[in-house]
């Protein structure tokens, strides 16, 4: 059996075809020097990643404390209110289905989404069903604009129907020639 072309020792020397294509083609093999600016650049895209991760983070640490403060705010808004406070499923339920919290504020129903991991802050609020059409959208704007009007009519109420508070007089810094 004779040898087949693969099988067949290398040779120590290319031939006059092997010289020729390496003279050919060594304008195209890589040299130091566009490696190691491609390498720069490399770790120069690696460092923008890096910052930018990092200005994700702390994003993500801040949306993560609003998220927070918002749920304690609204479990201290619905222990102020509890004859009207009420827990609904939302249309999603489930580990990743989140619930609203509904209270009626001067005649106006008012309602939040919440967290599913917030659920924990409102052990005192019933649940129920929904009876009114929970979406939000294009309530939003109007609840927003009924809570600052609520708002504001409380603080006038405050003003109005308490008694005012003993005024001190502003007393004056001692001038430098006083003893």
């Amino acid at each position: 059996m004779s040898p087949t072309p693969s099988d067949a020792p290398p040779t120590g020397t290319p031939g006059l075809l092997g010289r020729t294509a390496a003279l050919l083609l060594r304008p195209f093999r890589r040299r130091g020097r566009p490696r190691g600016r491609l390498v720069r650049d490399l770790d120069d895209v690696r460092r923008e990643r890096d910052r930018w991760q990092g200005h994700a983070d702390s994003y993500e640490r801040e949306l993560s404390g609003v998220r927070l403060e918002r749920a304690h705010l609204l479990a201290w808004l619905a222990a102020l209110h509890p004859a009207s406070a009420v827990l609904t499923p939302g249309p999603a339920t489930g580990p990743e289905g989140g619930h609203r919290l509904s209270i009626e504020a001067g005649g106006r129903q008012l309602t939040w989404r919440l967290h599913p991991a917030d659920l924990a802050l409102f052990p005192h609020i019933p649940y129920g069903r929904s009876t009114a059409l929970l979406v939000d959208g294009p309530q939003a704007p109007d609840q927003a604009a009924h809570l600052r009007r609520h708002t504001r009519l409380l603080a006038m109420e405050q003003l109005l129907f308490t008694a005012p508070a003993e005024r001190w007089a502003p007393t004056r810094p001692p001038r430098r020639d006083d003893p």
